[in-house]
């Protein structure tokens, strides 16, 4: 074999060696690699259907579901995923503007940091509140993503705004404008009013 076919030969198995990998973390979301999409539970919820209670301790307090008196804007992120991190200037932008008539909480949803390799930890989501400058409520991190679980839709960021008789007014994930949610949630602030 001469030295151009071995050469010719050597890029091939590279390209082939780049396509299987690539192949293998798209197709693999265990990889410790994951795209923001890859989000491994879609939870039954539909608008109109009734909320799944829960209670959880935040970094402002406790957060209750079921003893709120008005609606709730629920995020499921994870810290890797660059949508969540963008998303937390519309999410601070929002609370400011509604944070008094709403209830903001976010709640990890990933077992994976932001480095995308190491555990997520209570740690890593101190990182990502400093480093986004995150102002809304965020849940202490559960390693069983009990709550997150019951509320992903199948991508990170999930949003969900649940209605003050507790039924869900809205539902997305990916990244979701201001605008688009200032508008759900004054339908939902609406709602809440014609149902007292």
């Amino acid at each position: 074999m001469n030295a151009r076919t071995l050469g010719t030969l050597s890029l091939v198995l590279l390209a082939a060696l780049i396509v299987g990998t690539i192949a293998y973390v798209k197709f693999h979301p265990s990889t410790a690699i994951r795209a923001a999409s890859n989000a491994p539970v879609v939870a039954p919820l539909t608008v109109g259907s009734r909320a799944p209670n829960f209670t959880t301790d935040t970094t402002q307090g406790t957060f209750d579901l079921a003893a709120l008196t008005k609606p709730a804007l629920v995020e499921i992120f994870a810290s890797w995923c660059p949508h969540c991190q963008r998303e937390t200037a519309v999410l601070n932008a929002l609370y400011a503007r509604y944070g008094s008539r709403v209830a903001f909480v976010s709640i990890v949803g990933s077992t994976y940091a932001m480095d995308r390799a190491a555990p997520e930890s209570d740690r890593d989501l101190a990182a990502f509140i400093a480093r986004f400058q995150v102002r809304y409520p965020v849940a202490i991190y559960d390693p069983n993503l009990t709550i997150a679980n019951r509320y992903l839709q199948g991508g990170y960021p999930t949003i969900v705004i649940v209605g003050r008789d507790k039924r869900i007014d809205y539902v997305d994930s990916g990244e979701v404008s201001e605008a688009v949610l200032a508008r759900a949630l004054d339908a939902a602030l609406q709602r809440s009013a014609r149902r007292r």
